[in-house]
């Protein structure tokens, strides 16, 4: 189903997707004040390694910036740019890098001046921007890459900073406020680097020229006062004024940021009226939480790192992670990987049947990938190809494949590259994450009667049974107490069966909590191979 610019422009108008709803601030904002080029920003602090929540940023930002793109019809010019604050002072070491004692020793130094704990850049702060620009030149993102350190040596923000010290007053008067008496007393939105040590300071500022674009600080070792200009990088701005000279500097339209920087986004807000800006439009998304429900942290390295999630999983389960209800905390941890990799291919099956265009919008998959998703063709589920892994302790890809191609015949690694893909990734997260945790329970008297019934209906059927036909006798032979459904009614009207009972069958057979429908396993698994499964657990509880 194809639908023209014009059609799509006014489906879109009215869609409720997020996206949608941030991209109609972008257009109200150009009727109050137009202009021929709209830019898009994500900040990235390289403090510590690149993570999923920076990820999430560009991606987000993304689909926001498509979402304009349709509403205008093409007809703005856009550039999202992501900026790396990496002149900012290292204030602690990370806990997830080695040679830490290099870093220790340049504490306070800008981040593209402290030595690189890893050997292969010349400073920590570029190789945590290589990082970052890898992985989004991975994902196929179209950015441009910007340094804080090469926009303030360059000069690229030396009209704003002198701005910044025009207004130095308003700034103070805005900044003030927010700060406890002890801080306050010392603050300064300017600060110099040492030139003896190279070292960001933070220190109180006893003088301020606008007219020859000066600060003066007074040494705290030594008590001599310096006086240094405030462009061409021999300052830096602290964060929030920071962030407001860069909105000012680059014409920033949109940028989102996570609600822990609510009040920091006012702030700046603030800050970039009193220089003269808009401050751009935008929204704040809620945190990612680790297993333990705590925010997830760069210096800490808890939660996952963007390498681990592409061990485990595609790509676009990760964008599909970043779509859903931004504004709601949500776990980020392992656990959450395989239900996104199947409800990906779920939307994706679902966008071929979708033929209203407004349900279209409103499908996680056009967004992901800036409508055009491709066509579905994935015969088996993440959670099947789990279950297969752990039911025949598979570990190698031509295990599996032998599995997948009774169950689906004429599909192979080249025929079906994406599932050779899930399939390694399966393979990768039982061995991690399954098998060490991997428990089976012992049947009670009632369950392993009924798992005897099981194997004898089982044997009873031909190899090649369908698997709606082996999922026919695992449900009759459920259906006794305790796992009736009273409540539920089959289609020839005999009481249902709870998912107690298919609970118990992963359980006490595969040492797993749950599974896909037991039916379209057995059939991939094979008759025999369950037949055989039952009996070595009826064996151990024996």
């Amino acid at each position: 189903m194809s639908i023209n610019a014009e059609d799509l422009r006014s489906v879109a108008e009215n869609s409720n997707a997020w996206p949608f709803e941030e991209a109609r601030k972008i257009v109200a904002r150009l009727k109050k004040r137009p202009k021929d080029e709209v830019i898009f920003e994500t900040g990235y602090g390289p403090s510590g390694l690149p993570h999923i929540g920076t990820f999430g940023e560009v991606a987000r930002t993304t689909m926001v910036r498509h979402a304009f793109r349709v509403l205008t019809d093409d007809k703005v010019k856009t550039r999202l740019i992501a900026f790396s604050d990496d002149m900012d002072g290292l204030r602690k070491v990370p806990d997830n890098v080695p040679n830490k004692e290099l870093l220790e020793q340049d504490l306070g130094k800008p981040l593209t001046k402290v030595r690189d704990p890893f050997g292969t850049h010349p400073s920590f702060g570029e190789h945590n921007n290589a990082r970052l620009r890898a992985f989004l030149d991975h994902f196929g993102f179209d950015y441009e890459f910007a340094s804080s350190t090469d926009y303030y040596k360059s000069g690229r923000f030396d009209g704003a900073l002198m701005k910044m010290l025009e207004h130095f007053d308003k700034v103070m008067a805005i900044m003030l406020p927010s700060l406890r008496e002890e801080r306050a007393a010392t603050y300064s939105p300017f600060l110099p680097i040492d030139p003896r040590t190279g070292v960001v300071l933070q220190v109180p500022i006893v003088g301020h020229d606008a007219a020859r674009g000066t600060i003066t600080y007074e040494d705290p070792e030594t008590q001599e006062r310096f006086t240094v200009p405030v462009t061409g990088g021999r300052c830096k701005l602290q964060w929030k004024p920071d962030w407001a000279m860069r909105w000012v500097a680059l014409g920033i339209d949109y940028e989102m940021a996570g609600k822990d920087l609510i009040d920091s986004v006012k702030l700046s807000g603030e800050i970039c009226k009193a220089l003269g800006g808009m401050p751009p439009e935008g929204f704040n998304y809620e945190l990612f939480l680790d297993e333990k429900g705590q925010k997830i942290s760069k210096s800490k390295g808890n939660g996952l790192t963007i390498d681990e999630w592409l061990r485990y999983a595609s790509p676009e389960s990760l964008s599909l992670f970043m779509y859903r209800e931004p504004k709601a905390a949500k776990r980020l941890y392992f656990d959450v990987i395989p239900r996104n990799v199947d409800d990906y291919y779920q939307f994706l099956d679902g966008y071929q049947r979708q033929e209203d265009p407004k349900q279209r919008l409103g499908n996680p998959v056009w967004h992901i990938h800036s409508g055009q998703p491709p066509k579905p063709d994935m015969p088996l589920s993440f959670q099947m190809l789990l279950t297969l892994v752990s039911s025949s302790n598979a570990e190698n890809a031509e295990t599996l494949w032998g599995f997948i191609g009774r169950y689906r015949p004429g599909v192979t690694p080249q025929t079906h590259p994406k599932l050779n893909d899930l399939v390694g990734y399966a393979i990768h997260y039982f061995r991690d994450f399954v098998l060490p945790h991997k428990k089976f329970r012992e049947p009670s008297e009632g369950e392993r009667a009924a798992l005897i019934d099981l194997r004898d209906a089982l044997s009873q059927l031909p190899a090649d049974a369908t698997a709606e036909a082996i999922q026919d006798v695992v449900y009759e032979i459920g259906r006794r107490e305790p796992f009736l459904d009273h409540k539920k009614k089959a289609k020839d009207g005999k009481p249902g069966v709870s998912l107690d009972w298919f609970n118990m069958l992963y359980q006490v057979l595969l040492g797993q909590e749950k599974g896909p429908r037991f039916g379209s396993f057995v059939g991939a698994f094979g008759v025999q191979n369950t037949v055989d499964m039952i009996d070595g657990a009826l064996a151990r509880s024996a």
